[in-house]
């Protein structure tokens, strides 16, 4: 199988842009990993006009798909997670190049997880959390009860997404076999969301409570990387923060996690006058009293 595509990695391989070319192989029939591939060809170069490029082949009776990524797609993916699987092509691929060691400094730095990336990825897992967590509550309150389970089973995956990353371990695909070993409460709180012959409505009830203990105790840890960052100034506006490099992965999921924080008494609001009379800018500021 390698050699036979040998001479499309070999090309790519030679162009000093390429930074590593690596092959992620089907290992049963069953495997979910290559997406439904015999073969996935990754490669990781500096920059391209597009950050992902993806080409299917077909051989004998064998099909492979081959992934060009730039290296900024790449963190970009490790960093926020939107793209899961990368972390089990990193580590299951077999490395056909690597200029200057770039894959192997990858994988070691993966493997090691330095804290200051825990902290950013917790604080993302944390917002995503926190997002899931208010919006289906509301949903819950205004007795939207099946939109609210949808929320709520979301709102669980982040807290052992977030469990799993507090470890020291990068989530998997199969994060709840990891979580189970390392906080069985939360599998039992998903277990009893899922199996328990209770009404939906009273279920859900359980739930909130039950999370809400939970989310509390890690509000310190999901809000670290956040709250670090907004310590750089006195106070900002809303439009600083979600523009402030650090805190763009944030996104869409900012706004309500403010809004948490100021709540648990994380963050406190500062009016300043504008020109209108009796209205204020609405800006932030990290809680001299926060504990």
């Amino acid at each position: 199988m390698k050699d036979i595509l040998r001479p499309i990695y070999q090309e790519r391989a030679s162009q000093p842009n390429t930074l590593g070319v690596m092959m992620i192989e089907k290992k049963h029939k069953s495997s979910h990993t290559t997406d439904t591939f015999d073969v996935i060809l990754l490669i990781i170069v500096k920059e391209a006009e597009t950050p992902v490029l993806i080409k299917h082949y077909t051989y004998d009776d064998h099909k492979a798909a081959m992934h060009i990524i730039t290296e900024d797609q790449l963190q970009e993916w490790i960093l926020v997670g939107t793209n899961r699987k990368i972390f089990e092509w990193l580590h299951n691929a077999k490395i056909l190049f690597d200029r200057n060691e770039y894959i192997a400094n990858l994988k070691t730095e993966l493997r090691e997880f330095p804290f200051n990336g825990r902290k950013i990825k917790m604080g993302l897992e944390f917002a995503k959390l926190i997002r899931r967590y208010v919006d289906g509550k509301a949903l819950f309150e205004n007795h939207q009860f099946l939109d609210a389970y949808n929320y709520v089973v979301h709102s669980l995956h982040h807290l052992a997404r977030l469990a799993v990353i507090e470890q020291g371990l990068h989530p998997e695909l199969t994060v709840w076999q990891q979580v189970k070993q390392i906080e069985p409460q939360i599998v039992k709180l998903y277990e009893e969301l899922v199996n328990s012959e209770e009404t939906l409505e009273k279920r859900l009830e359980l739930l909130f409570l039950a999370s809400e203990f939970m989310i509390h105790s890690r509000t310190k840890v999901g809000c670290s990387h956040l709250l670090e960052v907004l310590s750089n100034k006195d106070y900002w506006t809303f439009n600083e923060i979600q523009y402030e490099k650090e805190l763009i992965p944030y996104s869409v999921d900012l706004a309500v996690l403010i809004e948490y924080l100021i709540e648990k008494g994380q963050i406190d609001v500062v009016s300043i006058e504008t020109k209108g009379q009796g209205i204020f800018h609405r800006c932030y500021q990290v809680s001299e009293k926060r504990s």
